[in-house]
């Protein structure tokens, strides 16, 4: 990771389609401040999620500390690449929702950002394998993955309006579905609006779907938002922004290693989220990857 100098070597990969004026704002200030402390940066341009991936990769085998640079999305498929390899990843949040580096407690000024990059330790922290695929937030299959679908296609709107739009016309849309939920072995059937496996406590752009989740107990929280009047699953929304939600006798949370999350009303498809992309339909099976990434993070609260 050191330069032979003992000077940190860092890559930061960028993806200019995605939100290239807020990832310039921030990466510009941190490049300076970290050049002039003595560390190497080098600026890569992805044509995608997947080319950012290989370019990760490829920063990880020369030894860099490899820089996340972006929302979700890309923090996702840049700490997705590196999970059980041993390499280091930064994170420099220049998104939307930010949400793994909100659970992290990464600091968004990049004074303090650059202090943490250049003088922090690497953190162990757990991720998730969706179907296969490295996850570090969440998998989500319900009105909430329906939502990202939504945003996606909208050609008049952008960011988080898009989104908004999207959630509404999904909730306003949303027949309660039938999911077989499986935990540790553990079959139970619901009936609802969203089935969330949690390895960070927030998603959806700021919401706190799992207060109580941590990255670094080797379980994930499974919420589920069960059947209710759509009066009151507003409500419940209004309520994810700071964790009241799960108070509600409609909420219920499970814990465990891996969860199998399927529907069980023939003919139906469901897409599930992951990070804020959307990888496939149901089914998915989230596995827990115990300490499977390193990420320069600040020391958890007691």
């Amino acid at each position: 990771m050191p330069s032979p100098e003992g000077r940190r070597a860092f890559t930061a990969i960028v993806n200019p389609a995605a939100g290239a004026s807020a990832s310039a704002a921030t990466l510009v200030p941190l490049a300076r401040l970290l050049r002039e402390a003595g560390a190497e940066v080098v600026v890569e341009y992805s044509r995608g999620l997947r080319h950012a991936a290989a370019l990760a990769r490829t920063a990880a085998d020369a030894g860099r500390v490899v820089l996340g640079v972006g929302g979700d999305g890309m923090v996702g498929c840049v700490g997705g690449a590196l999970a059980t390899t041993g390499a280091v990843l930064g994170i420099v949040p220049a998104g939307r929702g930010n949400d793994f580096a909100r659970q992290l407690g990464i600091p968004s000024r990049p004074d303090a950002l650059a202090r943490l990059l250049l003088e922090g330790e690497p953190r162990a922290v757990d991720a998730i394998d969706a179907n296969g695929t490295p996850v570090l937030g969440s998998v989500y299959a319900g009105v909430d993955a329906v939502a990202n679908a939504n945003a996606n296609r909208t050609r008049v709107l952008r960011g988080s309006a898009a989104y908004y739009v999207g959630a509404l016309r999904a909730v306003l849309t949303w027949r309660p579905a039938d999911y077989r939920i499986t935990v540790d072995g553990q079959e139970h059937r619901r009936t609802g609006y969203t089935v969330v496996a949690a390895n960070s406590g927030w998603y959806g752009f700021g919401r706190h779907i799992a207060p109580d989740a941590r990255v670094d107990d080797g379980l994930l929280d499974v919420v589920v938002i069960n059947r209710a009047p759509k009066p009151l699953f507003f409500a419940v929304m209004r309520e994810l922004e700071n964790g009241l939600h799960v108070r509600r006798p409609q909420v219920e949370v499970l814990r465990g290693r891996q969860v199998r999350i399927e529907l069980a009303t023939p003919g139906r498809t469901l897409p599930y989220g992951a990070d804020g992309e959307l990888p496939g339909v149901l089914p998915v099976t989230a596995t827990v990857l115990p300490e499977a990434l390193r990420v320069l993070a600040p020391d958890p609260a007691p």
